[in-house]
């Protein structure tokens, strides 16, 4: 029997955390999870490696400075599209999330373009509009958990 082997896109998430808050990026004009809020984060590229791609991802989103020795890895996820927010495809994504532990800089709304707003919201109160992979990769990492699944069908 042949397999073929599979070519997931990858995703690098940074969480920045004051106390029990964190930020969020209110998405616009991307053309998927628009009006909702995530986590900063972006594609890998070619020839990146996840902590490299976590650090750009930030700074061209929120304008923060983080050293690669400054991200704690949280938790990797295997997640299915075509079962968030319309998605109309059947790819799938690796998605790692880490923790900004220091950073420089005042977090901003750095994208305009791609984020309507950057807020600040308590973990334990976010609102209904949170892209639904992230509230769930957020309560798999408050479980203490470091990978989780999320879309695929048992």
């Amino acid at each position: 029997m042949k397999h073929d082997t599979a070519t997931p896109y990858i995703a690098a998430f940074v969480i920045f955390r004051k106390g029990n808050k964190a930020a969020f990026v209110l998405r616009q004009n991307t053309n998927w999870g628009d009006g909702y809020y995530g986590l900063p984060s972006g594609k890998v590229e070619h020839g990146e490696n996840f902590l490299a791609a976590a650090v750009r991802e930030a700074k061209e989103e929120t304008g923060a400075d983080i050293e690669l020795t400054d991200l704690r890895y949280l938790l990797t996820a295997h997640r299915k599209s075509g079962t968030t927010l319309g998605d109309a495809d059947d790819s799938s994504w690796i998605d790692i999330i880490f923790e900004a532990e220091r950073w420089s800089g005042e977090l901003y709304n750095a994208e305009p373009h791609k984020h309507a707003s950057l807020e600040w919201f308590d973990l334990n109160k976010l609102p209904d509009n949170v892209v639904p992979p992230v509230r769930y990769y957020l309560e798999q990492i408050t479980a203490g958990r470091h990978y989780a699944e999320y879309g695929w069908k048992e």
